[in-house]
């Protein structure tokens, strides 16, 4: 039995891979397209991938000790979670069992001075860096395609949209925008529906762009940015949203995150929270993502989220999930990554761009076979805050889409 048949059995039935051995050997699996060839360059990196494939598949790709000669690495990566997707009982074959992979780990502890280190880590990166391959407004979360022939800065226009309109919102309103990343959120909703916006944010990089950009755009009286654990935010406010932060909250701290965010919302105040979440019941992280790119986050599962919030009786008035929206996202920005490769090796250096490729790869083809998916749920404290009927949503989205000049 070859290696490939070691790791991977039948499980090859979308296309056929072939991988160059060390010594010279060829194994292949599978049958017809696509064409995928990758090469194993040295002995140890074969035994590394056999002893845990999920952490040294990437970290062998950024070593350049498995290079791709024939397709795409995310072909490679799309072959082999493609042919074992979550609706066909994915994340219980053959790979978890041989090499004892456990579901999930004790909650780990994600307090003030560590959620800020964690965000450095990733988000204090070179602002260059995201201007490379997010769209111009610097979207750095799932984006909502109407059409999957739609542009990336139509989606994310799309998004802005369609978060607005579940928040329902009245001119002269206070928002709270947690992890307001580079500010495109809280600067959109000031200028479509006229209220003043909070956001905090723990990246000091995503700070200073964004005070930049409130001032450039002459709002910075009604759209201010903070350097702030949201825990440490006082003052009440007629709405909060959150898009792409609650990943990093941790599940230990659930029942703080929602307890906070009801301390701070008006008797009559509405949430949104726009969160990556899994299908099923959520685990443990991916040890690639965990060690290279978000240290410390937690995909949280719907159920996690409803415990959490229901013991502090918010109530959860409507919940969306976005199945294929963020593949397509990834997809774009891995594209982007790819026709800037110059440039962001001559900002840091080929193993950084190919750390960050098996960044994107693997996540869009998670969202494509796996597990992952994004959440948004809309929470109130008083069950009385909102309209009977989501009608508003429609029509707000619309206007939204269409402001008038």
């Amino acid at each position: 039995m070859n290696i490939l048949e070691r790791l991977l059995g039948d499980r090859i039935r979308n296309g056929t891979l072939t991988v160059f051995l060390p010594g010279g050997e060829r194994s292949s699996v599978g049958s017809g397209e696509p064409h995928v060839t990758a090469r194993i360059h040295d002995r140890k990196a074969l035994l590394e991938l056999v002893r845990g494939p999920r952490l040294a598949f990437g970290e062998l790709y950024m070593d350049g000790r498995i290079t791709i000669e024939q397709g795409e690495l995310i072909d490679l990566l799309s072959m082999v979670v493609g042919a074992n997707r979550f609706e066909d009982g994915g994340h219980k074959g053959r790979l978890k069992k041989q090499f004892g992979f456990v579901k999930s780990l004790l909650p780990r502890r994600n307090d003030a001075a560590a959620s800020r280190r964690n965000v450095a880590h990733h988000y204090d990166l070179d602002e260059r860096l995201y201007r490379l391959f997010l769209d111009p407004d610097m979207q750095y979360s799932c984006a909502y395609f109407r059409d999957p022939a739609n542009s990336l800065t139509q989606a994310q226009e799309d998004k802005k949209a369609h978060i607005a309109a579940k928040l329902y919102l009245q001119p002269g309103q206070r928002v709270l925008d947690i992890g307001c990343g580079w500010g495109g959120m809280a600067l959109y909703l000031h200028r479509v529906a006229g209220v003043e916006v909070l956001g905090i944010t723990l990246s000091e990089e995503q700070l200073r762009v964004a005070r930049q950009r409130a001032e450039e755009a002459g709002v910075a009286d009604k759209v201010r940015f903070e350097l702030i654990d949201y825990r440490a935010v006082t003052g009440r406010f007629d709405r909060i949203v959150s898009v792409g932060m609650f990943e990093h909250v941790g599940a230990a701290h659930f029942g703080e995150f929602f307890a906070t965010c009801k301390r701070l919302l008006t008797d009559d105040g509405v949430m949104l929270l726009h969160t990556i979440g899994k299908y099923g019941k959520a685990g443990k992280p991916d040890p690639f993502t965990d060690k290279w790119i978000f240290p410390g986050y937690h995909l949280p599962s719907l159920s996690q989220m409803m415990a959490a919030s229901e013991e502090v009786r918010l109530i959860a008035t409507d919940v969306e999930t976005l199945r294929m929206h963020y593949g397509f996202t990834l997809r774009h920005w891995l594209a982007n990554c790819h026709a800037h490769r110059a440039e962001i090796v001559a900002l840091y250096d080929e193993r950084f761009f190919r750390m960050w490729e098996v960044y994107l790869a693997s996540a869009a083809v998670a969202f494509e076979h796996g597990a992952m998916n994004n959440f948004q749920v809309q929470y109130v404290r008083d069950r009385r805050a909102l309209p009977l009927t989501r009608d508003y949503m429609q029509e707000a989205e619309q206007r939204y889409r269409h402001p008038a000049s």
